[in-house]
């Protein structure tokens, strides 16, 4: 372990709703932080500003906050390496851009993009492909392949140009990544990356190796697809001296789609009912909404429990994992090299664990406002009941009206097979004698009615089954439900009796 503190970031660009992927980047880093009593940083990485989208860097502290992952220095929250925002860093990079051209790292050229697509064609004309590096460089405008008088004069001409680094011709960069152990890319295979756009900002590249040198970031905790560019990274590193104090690097695996080959997209999400984005995202431009799972009912503990075991595997049985456990147990010796699939039933069922644990009382705080909005006339403590006595059969705060309507609404129907099967001959004036006779119960509670009820149907010489199930009928229109005493004495005495009688004149054999 590296002997400075521990300092990590999440470094998005605001281009849209933050996708699960990124979310489940962010968490890895946080809990490496905590596991490590480290720092977590929030920084957002705008250099591009063509694909820059209002409202997504709002969009990404909300999520980030919603979820628990507490940033530690960030735009919202300061701190002494600021700011954390990179189009505000922007007078900084310049120098460093400088100081790698000075030390023959880096070059100017001034290929405008008619020129480069006339290599790329001319490349493909051949059977090859178009690569800006050692081999043809040569060949095109910059400060190397032209005399120093023209570049010079380039430079101080409205001609725009960029900066790009000058990768090594043939040479073997490795480098150890924390999940993958060393890794080794030849630089043949690499082009020479534009580190200084001609609009005047840096790229991903240079930015985010300055910025992390200077936030003195230790580890580097990013998606596969940064993967490549570590080699370029490295070489930055090494140009600006920097070897000492370079981090160390982690690439997580893919979230892979549910079904076939390929990572998770918003399309996989369409296409089978689930969502990929952690809150609701509607598009600036169109109003298109896109789904968020905190919209569609999930609880954020169970969101961040379920993304954590994507790709990360605790080495025991145990799946269900308070955010403080996940930060205790963590270690990137245990996050997988392959992809991992996601699977939009398992992150139900780890909802429905969250929502069994929590307390009745909870629940039924949540379902009152549901009951309100479809127009029930009821009170907190019926809700907490209700909410008590269905929530094991339910993954989501709206499952409960699905489970427990019938206890707020007198049937509109009746379950014909159910007819067919317990509506037998004389059932009719049975459920009649009983509606009499809870006319003469006193006290309605659960267990209080069940035992006269139990000792006036032994009493009459009735089949228990039959008169339960065609009491059951009556109620709730169906074979469902909870303990039928518990259905009484939700619904009260007067809806109880009520929905007998209209049973006994509705249902016709």
């Amino acid at each position: 372990m590296n002997e400075r503190k521990v300092r990590v970031r999440f470094a998005p660009s605001p281009t849209g709703p933050l996708h699960i992927g990124g979310v489940r980047t962010a968490l890895f880093n946080y809990l490496f932080a905590k596991k490590h009593g480290g720092d977590f940083l929030l920084r957002i990485e705008d250099t591009d500003q063509t694909r820059y989208v209002p409202g997504a860097e709002e969009y990404i502290q909300e999520a980030l906050e919603w979820c628990g992952i507490n940033v530690d220095e960030g735009p919202k929250q300061g701190g002494p390496f600021g700011p954390y925002r990179q189009s505000e860093r922007k007078a900084l990079y310049n120098q460093y851009a400088d100081q790698l051209i000075e030390s023959g790292h880096a070059y100017y050229a001034f290929d405008t993009p008619e020129e480069l697509d006339e290599a790329r064609t001319s490349a493909e004309g051949k059977g090859a492909t178009f690569t800006y590096n050692a081999l043809s460089r040569g060949s095109m405008k910059n400060s190397l392949s032209l005399p120093e008088k023209e570049w010079k004069g380039l430079l101080n001409s409205p001609v725009h140009y960029v900066i790009r680094f000058k990768m090594p011709d043939n040479s073997d960069v490795t480098e150890v990544d924390l999940i993958r152990g060393s890794v080794t890319f030849n630089t043949s295979l690499l082009d020479d990356k534009v580190l200084f756009k001609s609009d005047g900002m840096p790229t991903y590249h240079l930015a985010n190796v300055v910025d992390d040198h200077l936030m003195e970031i230790t580890h580097v905790i990013r998606g596969e697809e940064w993967l490549p560019s570590m080699p370029l990274h490295v070489l930055l590193y090494r140009a600006f001296g920097w070897q000492g104090t370079m981090p160390r690097f982690t690439h997580l695996p893919l979230i892979l789609k549910p079904e076939g080959k390929g990572k998770l997209s918003k399309r996989d999400g369409d296409k089978m009912g689930f969502p990929v984005f952690p809150l609701l995202w509607r598009d600036p431009v169109t109003g298109e909404p896109s789904r968020g799972y905190r919209e569609d009912g999930y609880f954020a503990d169970a969101f961040i429990n379920m993304l954590a075991l994507l790709g990360w595997n605790p080495g025991t049985e145990q799946e269900i994992f308070s955010l403080n456990e996940l930060s205790e147990a963590f270690s990137l010796d245990r996050v997988g090299k392959a992809g991992a699939r996601f699977d939009p039933e398992k992150t139900k069922w780890f909802n429905h664990q969250y929502f069994v644990k929590k307390s009745d009382k909870e629940l039924g705080e949540l379902f009152l406002p549901v009951l309100i909005n479809k127009g029930i006339e009821t009170d907190l403590q019926v809700a907490i009941k209700v909410a008590g006595i269905v929530k094991e059969r339910c993954n989501f705060v709206s499952d409960l009206w699905d489970q427990s309507y019938y206890l707020f609404q007198s049937p509109a129907t009746y379950d014909e097979k159910i007819i067919i099967k317990r509506w037998k001959d004389g059932v009719p004036e049975i459920m009649n004698e009983i509606a009499g006779f809870f006319e003469s119960v006193g006290s309605w509670k659960g267990p209080e009615i069940k035992e006269p009820f139990s000792a006036y149907v032994t009493a009459k010489g009735w089949n228990f089954g039959t008169v339960m199930n065609s009491l059951r009928l009556c109620l709730v229109g169906g074979s469902f439900g909870p303990d039928i005493f518990e259905i009484c004495e939700i619904i009260g005495k007067e809806e109880t009796i009520s929905r007998i009688r209209k049973a006994v004149e509705t249902i016709k054999i």
